[in-house]
């Protein structure tokens, strides 16, 4: 918790400021009671399946490790395990290595099991899949009438489904056409960017959630939903920097297999990012509700580095060259420099006087 007194210029008193940050444990009221937020109300928590609920969607206790009532022969002799079985050294026995693993308690397999080594896991979470749709419109919404196909589903195991639904999303973008120099172009977005926001969200969303992961695929976007919110104290501002796995053991396993989806380093959404600004794509935007989590990548480019510091400079005195790099996302100190002397060579700016070596800045040019 965090408390701050703020005042105010020309008004009388303080306010108290609090800042309540979350937590990776559910906390108790005074009178030992648990409550929730939603939206302006504070529910109080009453039955114990609220609670677990609760403490699922933080990630004080995984869903991973809830039994099902999937056949335990299954998952031992299914094609997913022999064949993980025999691309890992040493080679292990299914049988064996499931029960150290703790995928297999008292006879009966986890979900993270059924995620990982079911041939078909959607017979015992039916939810537990992905769902494409394609919507031809740049509008908030899509609608049934801007619908190119009916939804697209895809299920099986979370190596597959990630697999499928990336080649899958890739081929639909495709086909979305944009004006270029040359007429009409196909769109393209970063590979990586896609792979990784879809593995992130199979990886770590609330499988306690009844609601596939859905991907939308707009004209200018596509936005990826991961059902659950963030657990612990992770949040969209924080992403890029906590580490909270809610899925530790699918997490680590998949990166066991051939070609494993994710590196198991926490980097998945940063790389994503990064790809973005390599081709100067504006950042991808994560938002978050009671539902859920969504990851909206846009096919729009960035401002060019001249128009991006003319508006830095209606709100700043002066810039510099270190400025000019982290606002342009220009990692070159020369490149910077020429758009700095573009810029001056068109009058918008001009140096100012008796500021030279590091001291260097600009300001916009007066009239």
């Amino acid at each position: 918790m965090n408390c701050t007194f703020l005042r105010s210029d020309g008004r009388n008193g303080l306010v108290l400021k609090i800042e309540v940050f979350r937590t990776p444990d559910v906390k108790l009221s005074t009178a030992q009671a648990p409550y929730k937020r939603f939206g302006a109300q504070n529910k109080k928590l009453g039955t114990q399946d609220e609670i677990r609920r609760l403490e699922y969607s933080k990630g004080v206790y995984s869903y991973e490790d809830v039994a099902t009532s999937h056949p335990v022969q299954e998952i031992e002799n299914s094609m997913s395990i022999l064949s993980f079985s025999l691309n890992i050294v040493p080679h292990p026995e299914p049988k064996d290595w499931l029960r150290k693993q703790r995928l297999i308690i008292e006879e009966k397999p986890t979900v993270a099991a059924v995620m990982l080594f079911s041939d078909e896991p959607q017979i015992d979470l039916p939810k537990a899949g992905i769902k494409i749709y394609r919507y031809k419109t740049s509008e908030s919404e899509g609608t049934r009438e801007t619908l190119a196909f009916d939804p697209l589903t895809i299920e099986g195991s979370a190596i597959e489904v990630i697999t499928r639904a990336v080649e899958l999303t890739k081929e639909k973008v495709q086909d979305i056409p944009k004006v270029g120099t040359g007429g009409l172009e196909a769109i393209v977005y970063p590979e990586e960017a896609i792979h990784e926001i879809v593995t992130n969200a199979v990886l770590h969303r609330d499988y306690s959630v009844n609601d596939e992961i859905h991907i939308k695929i707009f004209d200018n976007r596509i936005e990826v939903f991961s059902p659950g919110k963030l657990p612990g104290y992770v949040t969209p501002k924080n992403i890029l920097k906590e580490r909270f796995a809610r899925n530790p053991k699918i997490v680590r396993i998949a990166n066991k297999f051939p070609n494993a989806p994710n590196k198991d380093i926490g980097e998945g959404l940063n790389t994503a990012f990064q790809k973005m600004r390599a081709l100067k794509l504006r950042d991808p935007v994560i938002s978050e509700t009671d539902a859920g989590v969504t990851v909206t990548i846009y096919h729009e480019k960035l401002a060019s580095p001249e128009e991006t510091v003319r508006d830095y400079l209606e709100n700043h005195a002066e810039i510099n060259n270190s400025i000019g790099r982290e606002i342009c996302r220009e990692g070159s100190e020369n490149k910077m420099k020429r758009v700095f002397e573009r810029m001056m060579q068109a009058e918008i700016i001009e140096r100012i006087p008796g500021r030279k070596g590091r001291a260097t800045a600009y300001r916009l040019k007066k009239d």
